[in-house]
C-alpha cells in the first residue's frame, strides 16, 4: 500500500506550504510507473511511483526537467521533490492538465524545441546516467560525438541485445556498422541539450495550447537525435518541422542520420519487448551500411 500521508508530508516540506490532499486520483503513468494526482482543493501535484530501487531514475528525471526548464524555451512540468515512502520511490511535480496538440501547438513546439537545443555544453553526455524507458542509459561525457554514439548508444544496445540472446546476423551486421559509424556522423554537431525520448506520447499541449514535453531521458548530443525520434512513431506534423527548420535549419544528411539515431530506440524496444523489433533493426542496419561508400 502506498503511504500517501508520508508523501504528502514530504510535498509540504518541499513546497513550504501545508498540504492535506484528498484521496489520490489514479492516472496513467506509462508502462513503467504508476501515477496519481494529489490535490487538496488549492494545489495539485502529479506523483509517479515505483519500487524504492528506482529512486535514482526519478532523481535523474528531476534533473532533466530542471535542465530543460532552465532554458526558458518549452514548457515542462516543474519537479518539486523525490523521495522514499514505505518501500516506494516517488517523484512529485507540477500537474499540467493536457489538452490537444494540434497544428498551432505543434508549430510552437518546433520553434521552442529548436530554442532549447541552442543550450549547449562542452561535451556530449550528461553529469549522470539515466534511463531510456526501463533500460539504463550511460552518459559518460565525451567530446567526440562519433565515439559517444558508437560506444554509449549503438554499442551499449547491441551488447545488451547479445546478452539477451539476440545474436547471429544482427550482431554481425551491427559490428560492421559500429566500425563505420564515423562515415555517417561527419557533421560535427554541437552538444545540444536533448529531451532524449521525444516521441508523441511525451508531448502535449496545456489548456492554453502551449506545448509541453515530459518524461525525459536528457543528455547533451546531436539535436538531430531528438528530431529523429519525433518521426519514429508517426511524427509531429508538418507545422512542427517547418517551424523547427525556420528557427534552426537541419544540416544536410539528416535523412540518413535519422535512421542511425532511431536504430538506438528500435534496439531498445527489442531489448525491452522482443518481437519483430529484431528484424526491423536488421533492416535499418542494412540501409545504413548501403549508404556508406
Amino acid at each position: 500500500m502506498t503511504n500517501w500521508a508520508d508523501i504528502a508530508e514530504q510535498i509540504a516540506a518541499a513546497s513550504g506550504q501545508p498540504f492535506a490532499p484528498r484521496q489520490p486520483r489514479h492516472v496513467g503513468g506509462g508502462c513503467i510507473n504508476s501515477a496519481a494526482v494529489l490535490e487538496d482543493g488549492a494545489t495539485r501535484w502529479f506523483v509517479k511511483l515505483n519500487d524504492a530501487s528506482r529512486l535514482d531514475m526519478f532523481e535523474a528525471e528531476r534533473d532533466g526537467l530542471d535542465a530543460m526548464a532552465a532554458t526558458a524555451s518549452i514548457r515542462v512540468p516543474r519537479p518539486l521533490c523525490c523521495g522514499l515512502a514505505d518501500g516506494q520511490a516517488f517523484i512529485a511535480m507540477e500537474y499540467v492538465p493536457l489538452g490537444g496538440s494540434g497544428g498551432s501547438t505543434a508549430a510552437r513546439a518546433g520553434e521552442q524545441l529548436a530554442t532549447m537545443h541552442r543550450s549547449t555544453a562542452p561535451a556530449h553526455g550528461w553529469h549522470r546516467d539515466n534511463t531510456i524507458g526501463a533500460t539504463p542509459q550511460p552518459n559518460a561525457q565525451d567530446a567526440d560525438w562519433v565515439r559517444f554514439w558508437c560506444v554509449q548508444r549503438l554499442g551499449f544496445q547491441l551488447d545488451l541485445a547479445a546478452r539477451n540472446g539476440y545474436g547471429g546476423r544482427l550482431q554481425q551486421r551491427g559490428a560492421q556498422l559500429r566500425e563505420r559509424v564515423g562515415a555517417l556522423l561527419d557533421h560535427a554537431p554541437a552538444p545540444s541539450l536533448l529531451h532524449g525520448d521525444l516521441w508523441g506520447g511525451n508531448f502535449g499541449g496545456d489548456a492554453a495550447g502551449n506545448p509541453v514535453i515530459f518524461d525525459p531521458a536528457c543528455y547533451y548530443g546531436d539535436r538531430e537525435a531528438d528530431l529523429a525520434m519525433t518521426e519514429l512513431f508517426g511524427g509531429f506534423g508538418s507545422g512542427f518541422y517547418a517551424a523547427y527548420n525556420a528557427t534552426w535549419p537541419l544540416d544536410p544528411g539528416y535523412q540518413t542520420r535519422k535512421t542511425l539515431y532511431n536504430l538506438y530506440h528500435i534496439l531498445n524496444h527489442l531489448n525491452l519487448f522482443g518481437g519483430g523489433y529484431g528484424g526491423q533493426a536488421e533492416r535499418m542496419i542494412d540501409r545504413l551500411l548501403s549508404e556508406i561508400r
